[in-house]
């Protein structure tokens, strides 16, 4: 997958099938999408491009709000679409310059830059300043510069529209099972393990400490039965993980602590990728190490058992 980051300079020679949205998360919604997007654009032998933005606009808009429940930071979402057969990713942050576009000139840009022969777009989308390019505008401007829209219609589960606000409140519920179902996939955080404190290797469970982007939503704090992988390495490695304060050690930072079963590698520096399975229990206080060490032995012995079912049901 080709991956750009500036459309202004972007030049692509081959027709192109395009759409446009912020992606985060790439949920089975977004999946959707994108296999017709594909689909559309193998049988007008064209290429597959996605315009996608980080920052959204709701950061660029309302920095003042809560920002930091982004599902996937830029490198997550990079290999996410690449696994999905993607040809090209223009990876673009997303500015108030960029709003003030109308979208006779946006259009144009797109045309002259990318090729673009078809646009892939949801029902309700639109583009350009204050919104103006809606699904009949930019048809209406494909008559003038040769290009076709296409519009998708939402993609449902149980009834209802799939939304990464959706998968936004199963992960501060602690439900990934719900949130997994939604995303098609594991909720999972791709990040450089840190060294930390060593307690675990302390108490007998020595843990991989991910690095988090202060953006990045995390589950709900507690512990979880997970799966680490490796770059370019499909084994997944059975863990244990707690997401939480420590608050047994008088903590009060966030951290994400993996440990990994019959495993003594040395990962300190590599970029490893958690996957969360299922919610043990919530994070809680013990009076002493003795009954924390007990506690840990029990999550990482239920751990263990559902983790080996879980890997039977993917055969």
């Amino acid at each position: 997958m080709q991956v750009i980051s500036d459309l202004f300079t972007a030049r692509l020679t081959d027709p192109t099938v395009l759409t446009i949205g912020t992606f985060d998360g790439i949920h089975r919604g977004h999946q959707d999408l994108i296999a017709q997007l594909k689909a559309t654009a193998t049988s007008k032998q064209a290429q597959s491009a996605v315009i996608a933005f980080h920052p959204r606009p709701k950061t660029v808009f309302a920095p003042h709000l809560f920002s930091n429940d982004y599902l996937t930071t830029p490198r997550e979402k990079i290999a996410l679409l690449a696994s999905l057969g993607i040809d090209v990713l223009i990876l673009i942050p997303f500015s108030r310059e960029l709003s003030q576009i109308t979208a006779h000139d946006f259009v144009k840009l797109i045309v002259e830059n990318l090729g673009v022969v078809e646009l892939c777009v949801g029902y309700d989308f639109a583009l350009g300043k204050n919104r103006e390019g809606n699904v009949e505008k930019l048809r209406v401007l494909g008559q003038q510069f040769g290009y076709e829209v296409t519009t998708v219609e939402p993609f449902l589960l149980d009834g209802q529209v799939v939304s990464s606000t959706q998968v936004r409140e199963q992960l501060l519920n602690g439900d990934v099972r719900r949130a997994t179902y939604l995303l098609g996939r594991y909720p999972s955080l791709t990040s450089e393990i840190a060294q930390g404190a060593q307690r675990g290797r302390s108490i007998g469970f020595p843990t991989a400490n991910f690095s988090v982007p202060a953006e990045r939503l995390l589950p709900a704090n507690g512990v979880y039965a997970t799966f680490i992988q490796r770059p370019d390495n499909p084994h997944r490695y059975p863990s244990v993980t707690n997401i939480g304060v420590r608050p047994s050690f008088g903590g009060s930072d966030r951290t994400v602590e993996a440990h990994i079963f019959d495993f003594n590698e040395d990962v300190y520096g590599q970029t490893l990728t958690l996957e969360f399975v299922e919610r043990l229990r919530p994070e809680q206080k013990f009076d002493g190490i003795a009954a924390l060490v007990a506690q840990i032995a029990k999550d990482a012995e239920q751990a263990r058992s559902l983790l080996a079912k879980e890997v039977l049901s993917m055969v």
